[in-house]
């Protein structure tokens, strides 16, 4: 393609390296192509008060596209700018039902958006007390009950199940819903990502290129997930990470090297 006119990134596999650390090879090319006019754009599945950590490392002040679309970020005023598709109580019930058949001895949590990423009196994060996120999630999590999870909108609805994998849970959760909501995960090890139908990060991503006045084709997106998959096949060039799962190598135009060997530096050298 041609040099890109906006740049995406996914951040954990892929941005950084396994402990979540940004190298001075990738920062240093993302500093050339902001340098160049070129915004970069961190795009993941992580909620908005979990992008300002890997944007102090990038130096990074632009927007950031979280929770897989469904929130639009501004790193550098601290302020969420939209919210889309947020999962309504009724909702958010009907599926907790049908996917605690479909998946026994699973646990729920559920993520919500304030004005900014971390806001005084907003429970970002609501949790069971058997819910187990392998990323962690510093013990931030709020625990309460299920109906205080289904109780108020919800950006996304976490699964998590201990001893299954996340391709398993999709698969099991995915033949009791139905197509209001879309299924996805960043984790392979027991926990799966329900959002309302159609939110992804191509569609997060693409509300940023307007606003940028960045055709499609002009845009090039890094990944490694599931999660990753709707925007790699939106952008006008999708590059996979070699580590990535076989679902973003499929739907990306390009494979490049390892997060742990600056594989998102490696393709953007060509022009930054």
């Amino acid at each position: 393609m041609d040099q890109p006119l906006l740049i995406a990134s996914d951040v954990d596999g892929t941005l950084l390296d396994a402990r979540e650390r940004l190298s001075s090879r990738t920062r240093s090319v993302l500093h050339r192509a902001a340098d160049a006019g070129v915004p970069v754009v961190l795009a993941s599945g992580r909620p908005p008060r979990w992008i300002p950590s890997v944007a102090r490392q990038a130096e990074l002040t632009g927007y950031a596209v979280c929770a897989n679309g469904a929130v639009l970020y501004d790193i550098g005023q601290d302020l969420v700018v939209e919210v889309n598709g947020l999962l309504e109580p009724v909702l958010l019930g009907e599926i907790v039902r049908e996917v605690e058949k479909a998946i026994p001895g699973c646990a729920f949590a559920a993520e919500r958006a304030g004005k900014r990423a971390l806001e005084p009196g907003v429970h970002n994060l609501v949790v069971e007390e058997d819910y187990f996120n392998p990323w962690g999630d510093g013990g931030e999590g709020v625990r309460v009950a299920r109906a205080e999870i289904t109780g108020h909108p919800a950006m996304k609805l976490l699964v998590s199940r201990p001893g299954m994998t996340s391709d398993e849970m999709a698969e099991a959760a995915g033949a009791v819903l139905d197509d209001n909501v879309d299924i996805t995960f960043s984790a392979g090890s027991g926990l799966i990502e329900i959002a309302a139908h159609g939110i992804t990060k191509a569609t997060g991503l693409a509300a940023v290129a307007e606003r940028f006045g960045v055709p499609a084709e002009r845009v090039i997106a890094f990944g490694d997930m599931p999660n990753d998959v709707a925007m790699l096949e939106w952008a006008g060039h999708g590059v996979a990470m070699a580590n990535a799962h076989p679902a973003a190598k499929a739907a990306a135009d390009e494979i490049t090297g390892p997060n742990t060997e600056d594989g998102v530096a490696q393709v953007l050298e060509r022009w930054f």
